[in-house]
């Protein structure tokens, strides 16, 4: 198969001293067989190159014209860094290729030219091509295209940035029928899912799948603190001296974190563990394109020894000094560690090295049951879903900014996208409709009125265009799938941009305030219109928090943390006082088995408890809490409060809880949550998003950017119309599918509920047991920030594990 891999880049590999390697050939020889191709190979297999080897080929045997390949990232970071790594190969083989990447950051007049006079390869992302596809002439641009490659695909192809590619690989395939396509990933559970995914019309068979040559075997370790392993937590910070000492051991540590705001504090306590003053950074989404620039440099030059990150650098970019990787707090998932890990050596013939570090004592298990997961090359399950309603509207005003379209045409092109293959032609009139005029409650404003009919056809046959020029500006200038919280720039007096924090922080903060953010403390100096002004300070200072969910613990590691809890002939693995704990907990009460829900009731200083160790992830939790303590209210258990982690939930209140089965029953989904979903903040937000995304609301208009604050007053009264006059609005719709299924995780509730009624072990105590402390003790903690109350929090701690593990 190598046979086919031209002589002179045959030449380059053999003068690097490489080989090609099997699925390198594979993936060229699948493109010369007109297939598309899935590659699954591990980090440090040369996936990149294998994706490009088709081009570079095709450039080595002749000239190459216009737009050939399209490459595709989540991140606009990977498609920067894959063009640095791409003019090694193309310059050192001697091929006539240019390469230039096309992201939100890439200057109006680069845009501009490139449309006009195109690279023969474009770095871009799924936002960018479908605002290129907006344009008229892409039905030029793409004409000659050959391929086009999607790289990391597991990071979104599930997700609605998924659904907005799958669409825009639909159009192009169907300006370029002939065009090939290619996908790249290390960590995907359901090939096949993907196969159908990236094939037109779903045909899986028309998709190889490569498999790569399988790399060394990663070396992972748990940190164990210098004590004992904590009770409670989730960030590891205890760990901040030993984890210094490890970036002073090695060449080069990316420091990898759950959140922003924890990633700000990891770095103020590296900077104070940091005796010799190793030059240390920090890299997260909400800093200045900027800045995370300068860190990425530094990074490649090799400047600094230790980078704290977060998601933000999880996907490929390519370091190939990075030694060692530390995951703070449990990585949630062991295909995302797997991302993460690959991050160090990037090299497929040697161990990458990586150490977790876990927050507390269900995360060591945690920690140890994802360690099992990689040794068994199991990775997280793809969930696949329909596409979402807001992004094909989106997507059809992108199509109709291009050209006037037919309705049945563009149904047939959106069908042989995957996510939309059962798409039905009422619902896509709907979308079409809702487009029109926004729906029967907007249609006599005519800043809803956005398409127009374009001849007399009726039914399926109807012809749409664009109906005013303003329409076609303001969708390019609000298109976009990510719809981040309000934010403000914080800014120096001078101008200089340091990044972004959400508005409800800003809202928090008078002058004179301090708090740490981009690894300074800065002091608020005014707020004004979208700026936060600030000034460097060597003052104490809090950390930004940041809306969203967290990460989800994963199904399959939430089943292995149960396994680990029940099999004794585990327990050897684990440090003394974690087993300690686990066995005073199965002489006291119970540790449930596999697939069993375990309760525990007992009383504690006046209050009545109720902990179920569900291990469904803090998000499902969370909502669960909202519903049991509304179901509690309406039986007089007088509830007073929740809390929960991501492995148990508990309930408190004034009066004792005897049957939690009937707490627990199938119709709370039925009943209170449909009533709390809709009462709560929950669905305006979620329809706050789907209005964004769909085009109904602007985030930006010519001239001025809307601020948070108006972008919601705008979406709530529009919500609250539609609530009245329109209840079976589209966008209502989509609102309440992203408000189930996505900001609740409704259906691990559902899962849960299912085996509630068969698998429930209800444990009356008579005081709290040593599993439900790791709980208990966050009462309090996330309402009280600092000082004596803090103290007061502690030493309640410290009572509760005693009462806890006094035998």
């Amino acid at each position: 198969m190598t046979d086919a891999v031209p002589p002179s880049i045959a030449a380059w590999f053999a003068g690097r001293g490489w080989r090609v390697r099997r699925h390198q050939a594979e993936m060229l020889g699948a493109d010369r067989a007109n297939e598309h191709a899935l590659l699954v190979a591990s980090t440090g297999a040369g996936k990149t190159l294998a994706g490009f080897l088709p081009t570079l080929a095709d450039a080595a045997e002749g000239p190459v014209e216009g737009l050939h390949t399209l490459y595709i990232s989540p991140l606009k970071a990977l498609a920067v860094d894959i063009q640095r790594n791409l003019r090694a190969p193309i310059e050192e083989i001697g091929l006539d290729l240019t390469v230039e990447t096309r992201t939100g950051d890439t200057p109006s007049d680069r845009k501009a030219r490139q449309r006009a006079r195109p690279p023969n390869i474009l770095l871009t992302t799924p936002e960018s091509l479908s605002l290129l596809l907006s344009h008229a002439d892409s039905f030029t641009l793409f004409a000659e295209l050959k391929r086009v490659v999607i790289d990391e695909v597991h990071a979104f192809a599930t997700q609605k940035r998924g659904d907005l590619l799958a669409l825009s690989l639909a159009r192009l395939q169907r300006i370029a029928p002939a065009m090939r396509r290619a996908a790249l990933s290390a960590t995907v559970a359901d090939a096949d899912g993907y196969r159908a995914w990236l094939a037109p019309y779903g045909d899986i068979d028309s998709v190889r799948l490569v498999l790569g040559e399988k790399g060394a075997d990663p070396d992972i370790d748990i940190l164990l603190p210098l004590g004992r392993v904590p009770w409670a937590g989730h960030s590891g910070r205890y760990a901040a001296p030993q984890v210094m000492e490890l970036i002073a051991a090695n060449r080069t540590t990316l420091v990898f974190c759950n959140t922003r705001s924890l990633a700000e504090l990891i770095f103020q306590d590296l900077w104070k563990a940091n005796d010799a003053g190793l030059p240390i950074g920090i890299h997260h989404g909400s800093l200045a394109v900027e800045a995370r620039r300068k860190v990425e440099a530094a990074m490649a030059r090799g400047d600094l020894r230790a980078l704290v990150a977060t998601a933000s650098l999880d996907l490929g970019v390519d370091w190939g000094d990075i030694d060692c990787v530390v995951q703070m707090g449990a990585p949630k998932g062991s295909s995302r560690l797997l991302q993460r890990i690959g991050r160090a050596n990037h090299r497929l013939d040697e161990p990458s090295r990586a150490i977790l570090v876990p927050g507390n004592r269900f995360e060591y298990l945690e920690a140890q049951a994802a360690l099992d997961a990689v040794e068994a090359d199991e990775r997280d399950p793809d969930i696949f879903r329909p596409g979402g309603l807001d992004v094909l509207a989106q997507h059809i005003m992108a199509m109709a900014c291009a050209a006037p379209f037919a309705e049945a045409e563009l149904l047939d092109e959106a069908r042989s996208a995957l996510p939309y293959s059962a798409l039905t032609a009422e619902a896509f009139a709907r979308i079409v409709d809702f487009i029109r005029d926004g729906g029967y409650a907007l249609k006599s404003y005519d800043r809803f009125r956005r398409l127009a009919p374009d001849g007399t056809g009726e039914g399926n046959d109807r012809r749409w265009r664009v109906s005013h020029p303003r329409f076609v500006t303001q969708h390019r200038m609000n298109a976009g799938i990510i719809v981040d919280a309000a934010t403000l720039d914080v800014r120096f007096k001078n101008g200089r941009k340091l990044g972004t924090v959400e508005e409800f922080f800003a809202a928090s903060l008078s002058p004179g305030d301090t708090f740490f953010f981009s690894g300074l403390s800065l002091e608020v100096e005014r707020i004004k219109d979208t700026d936060l002004i600030v000034r460097a300070t060597t003052r104490p200072a809090r950390i930004p928090t940041y809306v969203g969910a967290r990460m989800p613990l994963s199904t399959n590691l939430a089943a292995r943390v149960r396994e680990l809890l029940y099999d004794r002939a585990q327990w050897a693995r684990f440090p003394e006082d974690v087993r300690e704990w686990l066995s005073v907990q199965s002489e006291r009460s119970v540790l449930p088995e596999p697939g069993q829900l375990l309760v525990e009731t007992f009383p504690r200083e006046g209050r009545h408890y109720m902990v179920a160790y569900s291990f469904e992830g803090w998000n499902a939790h969370q909502s669960l809490g909202m519903l049991l303590t509304k179901r509690m209210e309406t039986r007089g258990l007088k509830p007073l409060g929740f809390v929960s982690n991501d492995y148990a939930l508990a309930c408190y209140g004034l009066e004792p809880v005897t049957d939690p089965a009937a707490l627990f029953s199938k119709d709370i989904l039925r009943e209170e949550f449909t009533d709390w979903v809709q009462q709560s903040a929950l669905l305006k937000r979620a329809f706050r998003e789907v209005s964004v995304i769909g085009g109904l609301v602007e985030r930006q208009h010519p001239g001025r950017r809307k601020t948070g604050k108006q972008v919601t007053f705008s979406t709530d009264l529009i919500y609250d119309v539609l609530r009245k006059y329109e209840p079976g609005h589209v966008l209502l719709e989509a609102a309440w599918h992203d408000a189930r299924a996505r900001l609740t995780d409704v259906g691990r509730l559902g899962d849960l509920l299912d085996r509630a009624a068969d698998t429930m072990l209800h444990v009356e105590l008579e005081r709290v047991s040593p599993l439900a402390v790791p709980v208990l003790v966050l009462i309090g903690r996330e309402t009280v920030a600092t000082g004596t109350a803090d103290d007061a929090l502690i030493a309640e701690a410290e009572a509760l594990i005693a009462e806890a593990m006094a035998m």
